[in-house]
């Protein structure tokens, strides 16, 4: 595994676990733990689209020349994320469990099937295709994680 095929893999596995955490104080009912532990997921779930829509897409695109390609099946999929997490943010402001945990669900099962894609198709193209920007590409990351932060 590359450079940016494990930096970006690890932090698929951080959303995994703070999604995880999230589902199980939803499941409990205490709501003030809900919103603290739910904005910090949608945070890092948007923070990893930021890393991926404003450095890792358009640098391959650049590379490749590819537009039309994964990048822009990704970039949809991101957008159906999103709207899946807006719904789980408003069913949290009606302290609507079922909601939540429908829609969490749903958003869970995207965001598999996204991630295998990208792990399995997208990061190994990165990493041959980049592999002489590899270091650079996580520096700036890392550069906009902090930022975000």
């Amino acid at each position: 595994m590359g450079n940016i095929s494990q930096y970006l893999s690890n932090d698929h596995g951080t959303c995994d676990e703070l999604y995880s955490s999230l589902e199980n104080i939803v499941t409990k009912g205490d709501w003030e733990k809900t919103h603290k532990k739910a904005q910090v997921f949608f945070d890092a779930m948007e923070q990893h689209f930021a890393l991926e829509e404003e450095i890792l897409f358009p640098t391959l695109e650049d590379y490749t020349g590819m537009t039309m390609g994964p990048t822009a099946v990704m970039r949809m999929e991101h957008k159906q994320m999103r709207v899946l997490m807006k719904e789980m943010q408003e069913a949290l402001a009606e302290k609507n469990k079922d909601t939540v945990l429908g829609s969490g669900e749903t958003l869970l099962i995207l965001i598999q099937q996204h991630n295998m894609k990208e792990e399995n198709i997208l990061y190994p193209m990165a990493d041959d295709a980049l592999s002489e920007e590899a270091n650079e590409i996580v520096q700036r990351m890392d550069e906009l994680r902090t930022k975000m932060s």
